[in-house]
């Protein structure tokens, strides 16, 4: 297991020489985040990220994510362009040592949450969904926690009016067209690509969502079969959909060597409808089992990236929600603790 920790670049209020100093950590997962998504990211641009990396001992071997451009998602007449494009950087991210690309096929918005600073009975707060106050939206005029600056009101419209003429089936085969086109240069390159789960797994203000559940995955896989083809088993994404068995799911997908990166967090269901919060990492905040996830993956053979997923805020810690320095912290030393008692006893 290499343990690793989202880093946002420069503009990140996290420095690495903290990161580094969190026990057991290898390494970042960051991406270039100045480039309109589609578009071909510069060598100079990854060279400095490594070589900030390299001059904290951090490695950058996962980059989460290269975003997919709204046209291949749609199957519009540009995706050929855009999808160029991304094998353009699949082997620019490979020059500089990259083992593994997260990225994600959601429609419009690649997660959702109702609340940002959901209060908890500790004094924290954390991200939040709840069913009842997504019924409360009004499509027409969205106002969502995260995504007010990342649409203007006609880009986010007509986006979504598109969106109404592709079905799940044809999502999925836009899916599978995109896929067929950079997995070759995966294999050429050695870069693994993992597609993180629809977060949260279900649809979404009319949206298919098409990365739900063990079945969505069976489906990929079958469609395009090559190992490097894989998943991000984020735990808290799969997890916030009650019926997924997520340690089967961990220990099945890594048996296959499919699991190329993990994300560790827990949620806590709130409601008998589908409404979660995000909690502590440990199994006894939340509604999963963390150590039964970790002890799946380990015994069958996962050897792959690892980080902390979202984090509360805690300690009047400010910053990006779920992604401040404390609470994912001890998240990881919490993750080391699982995967060092999972690996010894699998040894005897």
């Amino acid at each position: 297991m290499k343990l690793t920790f989202r880093w946002y670049g420069e503009k990140d209020s996290i420095p690495l020489s903290y990161i580094r100093q969190i026990p057991g950590m290898t390494g970042v997962v960051t991406a270039v985040y100045d480039v309109p998504v589609g578009e071909a990211w510069s060598d100079s641009s990854l060279n400095k990220l490594k070589s900030l990396c390299d001059e904290q001992c951090m490695g950058m071997e996962v980059i989460e994510s290269i975003p997919v451009h709204e046209d291949i998602k749609l199957g519009r007449g540009k995706r050929d362009y855009y999808i160029e494009n991304y094998c353009k950087n699949i082997r620019a991210v490979a020059k500089v040592g990259v083992k593994c690309v997260c990225y994600n096929f959601m429609p419009v918005f690649d997660w959702l949450r109702t609340d940002m600073h959901h209060p908890n009975a500790d004094g924290s707060d954390s991200l939040s969904y709840s069913r009842a106050d997504y019924e409360k939206v009004d499509p027409n005029n969205l106002h969502l926690p995260g995504w007010d600056e990342s649409y203007t009101p006609e880009e986010l419209q007509s986006l979504l009016a598109a969106y109404r003429e592709v079905s799940h089936e044809d999502l999925f085969e836009n899916l599978v067209y995109f896929l067929k086109k950079v997995i070759p240069v995966c294999e050429e390159v050695g870069i693994n690509m993992a597609i993180h789960a629809d977060d949260p797994p279900w649809d979404i203000f009319g949206l298919p969502r098409i990365v739900s559940t063990e079945a969505d995955l069976d489906k990929m896989f079958e469609a395009v079969p090559s190992v490097r083809n894989g998943v991000t088993l984020c735990a808290g994404s799969f997890g916030a959909g009650r019926s997924n068995d997520v340690i089967k799911m961990a220990g099945k997908y890594a048996k296959q060597g499919r699991v190329h990166f993990v994300h560790l967090r827990n949620v806590k269901y709130t409601d008998d409808t589908d409404s979660f919060c995000e909690v502590g990492h440990r199994s006894a905040d939340g509604s999963l089992d963390m150590a039964g996830i970790v002890k799946a993956l380990v015994d069958n053979g996962f050897d792959g990236y690892v980080r902390p997923d979202h984090g509360r805020n805690i300690w009047n810690e400010g910053g990006k929600p779920g992604y401040g320095l404390f609470d994912r912290a001890l998240g990881a030393t919490y993750i080391n603790g699982l995967f060092e008692m999972a690996e010894k006893v699998k040894a005897k």
